[in-house]
């Protein structure tokens, strides 16, 4: 998607309604630094407020996210294009944040094991060995509790029987067993259990 197009498209907009920035931002509950980094194309509306400034500015969603006004005969055509453009983003988006989970934990892992050895190994006094050692266990935990996060949000888990896609709750990712990023889990489609991969697209390609 085009940010300085929408951004421009959302000022035109504004400024065909006579609203200053500060009084669109009163109506969204929300800065004017924020309506100021939409027109200058450097953010987007987040997905919670995008119906209401569709409804002050009066122009559709559709428009919007494509930064101009759309004739009939164009409108259909125009949605699907967003609706594509949209799955990439959140595919490539998923695809960094499941890159980021490799890099801290590995980051997490090494910091781990460099506690260890430095409470084994320095001259300290045993409470001292035993508090970097505890602190070292608990940071480590809440890593991988974050990791578990990242891996449950992003993209989807397939299921090895109906080849269903889903996104488990987090309770269903933490609690299974697991092998680098595939679960044993209970399809919620087939009810069957599996070892299921990760995927990022929801259908197959």
């Amino acid at each position: 998607m085009d940010l300085i197009k929408i951004g421009k498209f959302i000022a035109e907009s504004r400024k065909k309604k006579n609203l200053t920035q500060m009084q669109l931002a009163e109506e969204l509950n929300i800065t004017d630094r924020a309506i100021s980094k939409w027109e200058c194309g450097r953010a987007m509306p987040d997905s919670s407020i995008m119906l209401q400034l569709c409804e002050l500015l009066e122009i559709s969603v559709n428009e919007l996210l494509t930064g101009e006004e759309l004739e009939m005969e164009k409108y259909n055509k125009q949605v699907e294009l967003n609706l594509i453009e949209m799955v990439k983003q959140k595919e490539a988006s998923d695809k960094r944040l499941l890159n980021m989970e490799i890099v801290l934990g590995i980051v997490g892992t090494i910091f781990f094991f460099t506690m260890i050895l430095l409470a084994a190994f320095l001259d300290l006094q045993i409470w001292a060995r035993i508090v970097i050692i505890i602190s070292a266990f608990i940071l480590f935990l809440l890593m991988c509790f974050f990791l578990v996060r990242i891996e449950q949000v992003t993209g989807y888990y397939e299921c090895k029987h109906c080849h269903h896609r889903y996104v488990p709750t987090y309770k269903q990712a933490n609690m299974a067993m697991h092998f680098g990023r595939r679960r044993y889990m209970k399809c919620p489609n087939c009810g069957k259990k599996s070892w299921q991969k990760k995927v990022l697209s929801k259908d197959e390609k």
